[in-house]
């Protein structure tokens, strides 16, 4: 049986389950539409600019907190407290921050998208202060990091092919929803495009790397995040929309389908449902059939979001030439869109 996956949002929606914060959003919108009302929501909300120095100190170490251990601090990129090497630590006590040029075994603030990489450079102030993607981090691990990109790896954080870098396994959807705000929230002066590796494999929009819209699905938001994002909050005013619902992002950019936290955003609509893809596994013919007058258009990703090449006649689409595997059919119009996952045999 074939697997549905709905891109879109049902029109009648039961709002008492979307967090207040989320009231003057239309959660009917999808694409641009919706992107420009939650940069409008965040930006407007955001009515405390933390300063560099003391603020983002003391914003750290409280949001970034080892809720196991509310001594320590979590250090983004780490992942072993265990053996002999404190540059990987993968958390610290809070109060080992470092406000000198001697920093080993110490912990200092890193940019998540980095000062130089934004346009202009993102200084002190503005998004250079914003907490939402600022992270306690070891010193020698924040100069390994430097200003590199990020790239896909898997395992532990590191360099990986091209000089950029793989945040690790833990990490890698913290950072793909915090590089979506930083987006969101700064729109140019913080391009996702030029921090994530693979700028001609975006989104079909075309201004989100599909490695986050990768990463957002493949590590589901931790409670560390939400606490984190509640904290936040206190002290800056607004949010991440990308922690709250990660489903957002597909909403946004579609790519793999992420989780909908709130259950409600997903719901199929009827009229789509009509359309029905066969077979689902194919040696490279796939026919749609549709039976309303709606005209929709047809794109093929493969499973890590890539645009997959596809003749497309009438309702036959060829797939012949690409590489067996599995991808997604995304069917859309102007309101609505589902995936139809294919095995390419």
């Amino acid at each position: 049986m074939m697997k549905n996956i709905l891109l879109l949002l049902f029109p009648i929606l039961c709002v008492a389950q979307v967090p207040a914060y989320y009231n003057s959003v239309d959660f009917t919108q999808t694409g641009d539409n919706l992107k420009f009302q939650l940069a409008n929501l965040i930006s407007t909300t955001h009515t405390n600019e933390l300063t560099y120095t003391p603020e983002v100190w003391n914003a750290l170490k409280q949001a970034d907190r080892d809720p196991d251990n509310p001594q320590n601090v979590f250090l983004i990129y780490g992942y072993n407290d265990n053996d002999a090497n404190p540059d990987n630590d993968r958390t610290r006590n809070k109060d080992y921050s470092c406000h000198t040029s001697s920093c080993d075994g110490l912990w200092v603030r890193e940019h998540i998208y980095p000062r130089s990489l934004g346009n202009p450079n993102l200084e002190f102030t503005g998004p250079g202060a914003d907490a939402h993607h600022l992270r306690a981090i070891d010193y020698n691990m924040n100069n390994s990091r430097s200003n590199r990109k990020f790239a896909a790896g898997s395992g532990n954080a590191g360099i990986v092919s091209g000089g950029n870098w793989y945040p690790g396994d833990e990490w890698k959807g913290d950072i793909a929803r915090m590089m979506m705000y930083m987006y969101v929230r700064y729109e140019d002066r913080c391009k996702a495009t030029t921090v994530g590796v693979g700028s001609t494999s975006n989104s079909n929009f075309g201004d989100m790397p599909n490695i986050f819209l990768q990463w957002n699905t493949e590590d589901p938001v931790s409670q560390y995040e939400m606490n984190r994002n509640n904290l936040l909050q206190n002290m800056q005013g607004n949010r991440n929309p990308f922690i709250d619902n990660p489903y957002l992002a597909t909403l946004m950019w579609n790519g793999p389908q992420a989780t909908d936290t709130w259950g409600i955003l997903s719901t199929t609509n009827v009229s789509i449902a009509e359309i029905i893809v066969y077979p689902t596994v194919t040696t490279g013919i796939v026919y749609v059939t549709n039976a309303t007058d709606i005209k929709y258009t047809y794109q093929i990703y493969n499973a890590l979001g890539q645009t997959a090449s596809a003749a497309v006649s009438g309702n036959e689409i060829n797939l012949n030439g690409n590489p067996t595997g599995i991808y997604y059919l995304n069917i859309q119009n102007n309101k609505t869109s589902k995936m139809v996952k294919i095995v390419l045999k």
